[in-house]
């Protein structure tokens, strides 16, 4: 009754439901019947005005609701308000609806007399182009694609190693338009769930296990010391420096690649900086001998920091969130810098316009980040090449390894003590998916948590929990052979959206 008489709370209260899909509730049978019922609304809508409404609606419901983590990021920031926060995840939301209401708005001018197999192909099809976008539009906020409901069921969830996340969002779409046909059209549901059966057999026939670990194998070390955001700044590098070489252990007969998180490293690590710049702080080489003592002679620590960059007259023009390989020398022997930077987290968009209106960054500090050069690879000596991918950069699915020089395991430190109750968990989910997607190990490690080991298959091999103290040391998990996903990248969406659209419209045109 309410799905007609009050089309627009109903939408709203469907999209706010269907975020329960996602991690930490995890309840992705509710987020399917969710879509069901917004699909049908939006076939019911008398026009296509009505359809992107009921789009946009459903959308402020749920991305109000998957985001309700963000308030969290405003308590750390003098310049930012905390009042802020309650109202940010709402405002994020007023703009993320924008694309579930650009789906709504295609599938519907593919609409039958009543609901069917080609609206339900084509509202997939639409999902895909409209997830797609949000990727990618003013930089990108890729957080959370309905994709990633599935990486609690492993077969679902393991098709993206063949058509990644967005494609397989837009599957997830299409199924649950087909849930409108089980009384009607009973056989157009029986065909979409013989073709799930026939992408999860294509899958297991191409699935290889990932190898074993061997007893020469490299060791890999994860240090979580549970130091929260309010607890750091710039005053208790001592105090956080024996935090983490407290939990990395001693060295062993196996080589070790010890992994420290993002932003707690807060003293500066590299050489050659104007003198002044070290004034506040322990020489830099003093510093990485302390680490250097904590390893091996084979072993090496991937650590977050921070670079500064000057220009002539030896002012500082910029910084770079980087990660650092420190080795058994002290000697720093590779640097990443994060490419894919958080908008108004690590720079402040239009500057010109916001500062004067008394906003500021999330992080604390008035200069902005600079951004690296995109997806690279360390070569580490002993290990290989090893990816890096900073925090929010694990989200972005195509974008998180150099084709070139493909790593054999990927190292995501991160600070998610920035993001709540819900963050984490859904962070670690979405890193699940990318190691699905490229076939590779993923390793996270982040001040508060979830900390983890991923399997190239997506399986947790193991984890330290959120706000606990803790280290992981395990076997380097051993990388799959490229996946179909890792060779053409989120073409594979593209395919997928063409061959549904296709499908759609040859069935509305027999229809016709």
């Amino acid at each position: 009754m309410l799905l007609t008489r009050r089309p627009a709370l109903t939408a709203l209260l469907l999209g706010a439901l269907a975020a329960c899909g996602f991690a930490p509730l995890q309840l992705w049978p509710l987020t399917l019947l969710c879509f069901a019922g917004w699909i049908a609304l939006v076939w019911r809508a008398p026009s296509v005005r009505q359809a992107l409404w009921f789009g946009w609606v459903f959308g402020v419901g749920h991305f109000t609701i998957n985001d309700n983590w963000f308030q969290h990021a405003f308590d750390f920031q003098d310049k930012m308000p905390p009042v802020l926060g309650y109202v940010a995840p709402f405002a994020l939301a007023l703009y993320l609806a924008v694309y579930p209401a650009i789906a709504a708005g295609l599938a519907w001018y593919l609409r039958g007399r009543r609901p069917n197999a080609g609206y339900a192909l084509g509202f997939g099809a639409a999902w895909i182009a409209s997830e797609w976008l949000r990727s990618v539009m003013f930089t990108g906020y890729a957080w959370d694609p309905i994709g990633v409901i599935w990486v609690p069921v492993q077969p679902v969830a393991s098709l993206a190693a063949w058509i990644g996340t967005y494609a397989l969002s837009g599957l997830t779409v299409a199924l649950a338009a087909s849930l409108l046909l089980i009384t009607r059209r009973p056989l157009p549901l029986a065909g979409a769930g013989l073709a799930l059966v026939a992408l999860l057999a294509a899958q297991a026939l191409g699935y290889r296990e990932p190898a074993g670990e061997s007893p020469d194998a490299p060791r890999l070390v994860v240090v979580q010391p549970n130091v929260s955001q309010d607890q750091r700044g710039e005053s208790d590098g001592e105090l956080l420096l024996r935090k983490l070489s407290a939990l990395s252990g001693v060295p062993g007969t196996a080589s070790r690649l010890v992994l420290w998180p993002e932003g707690v490293v807060r003293d500066l690590i590299e050489d050659g900086y104007p003198p002044y710049i070290y004034s506040y702080q322990q020489n830099p080489q003093q510093i990485r001998r302390r680490m250097a003592a904590l390893l091996g002679p084979r072993d090496v620590l991937l650590t977050g920091g921070t670079a500064l960059q000057f220009d002539r007259a030896g002012n500082i023009t910029t910084a770079t969130n980087s990660v650092f390989a420190v080795d058994a020398a002290a000697r720093i022997d590779g640097r990443y810098d994060k490419a894919h930077l958080v908008p108004y987290g690590e720079y402040l968009p239009m500057p010109w316009l916001l500062k004067p209106l008394g906003l500021a960054r999330l992080v604390p500090g008035d200069m902005d980040f600079a951004p690296g050069p995109g997806p690279r690879s360390l070569a580490i000596p002993g290990f290989g090449e090893i990816g890096v991918q900073i925090c929010y950069e694990i989200i972005f699915s195509g974008q998180v390894i150099n084709p070139a020089h493909r790593p054999r395991l990927l190292f995501n430190p991160s600070n998610d003590a920035w993001f709540g109750k819900w963050g984490p968990p859904q962070h670690l989910a979405q890193a699940r998916m990318r190691a699905i997607e490229e076939g590779l190990p993923i390793v996270r490690a982040t001040p508060t948590g979830i900390s983890a080991v991923i399997a190239a298959d997506g399986r947790l091999v193991a984890t330290v929990p959120h706000e606990t103290a803790g280290a992981i040391d395990v076997a380097m998990p051993a990388p799959l052979p490229p996946t179909l996903f890792s060779r053409i990248g989120n073409w594979a969406a593209l395919i997928v959206a063409l061959l549904l659209g296709a499908t759609a419209v040859a069935i509305r045109r027999r229809a016709r």
